[in-house]
This record gives C-alpha cells, sequence and structure tokens, in this order.
C-alpha cells in the first residue's frame, strides 16, 4: 500500500477512533493532516477572538517546513497508536 493510501485510511480510521482524544492531541492530528495534504501553512493567523482556528493555524504553523512524506507518515503512525 502507498503512503498515500495509508495515509487516505488513517483519515478514515481517524473518525472511527474508540476514544475521543485530548486537545492537544486533536491539535497535532490536525496539523500532521494539514501539512501532510497541504504542505507549509498558508493564509493569515486568525484573530485574538477567534481560539480554535488561532490554535489550530499555531499547531499547523510548527510544522513548517517539514515533509509532506514524513507529516503523512507521524500522522499515520498517531492515529494508530490512538486505535488501540
Amino acid at each position: 500500500m502507498s503512503l498515500q493510501q495509508q495515509f487516505e485510511q488513517a483519515v478514515t480510521d481517524s473518525k472511527a477512533l474508540p476514544e475521543r482524544p485530548d486537545n492537544m492531541t486533536l491539535l497535532k492530528i490536525y496539523a500532521l493532516y494539514k501539512q501532510g495534504a497541504s504542505g507549509d501553512v498558508t493564509g493569515e493567523r486568525p484573530g485574538m477572538m477567534d481560539f480554535v482556528a488561532r490554535a489550530k493555524f499555531d499547531a499547523w504553523a510548527e510544522l513548517k517546513g517539514t515533509a509532506q512524506e514524513t507529516a503523512m507518515q507521524s500522522y499515520i503512525d498517531l492515529i494508530n497508536s490512538l486505535k488501540g
């Protein structure tokens, strides 16, 4: 199975995790997904009042420069570890 196929399977698996991960893990999942799917962060940082969007943007921005393949593999590994 290719890395892209494994990534897509992990995305599907992430929607059926046995437990909802904590917020920090959810941010990590989001950031790894965005880096793996889209590459480096784009757009403007959301304003101070949009806490959720700002946290997501910042988590993704922390991965700037990470190769998409590396982010995909990290995402796959994280989802697999959460599946139990």
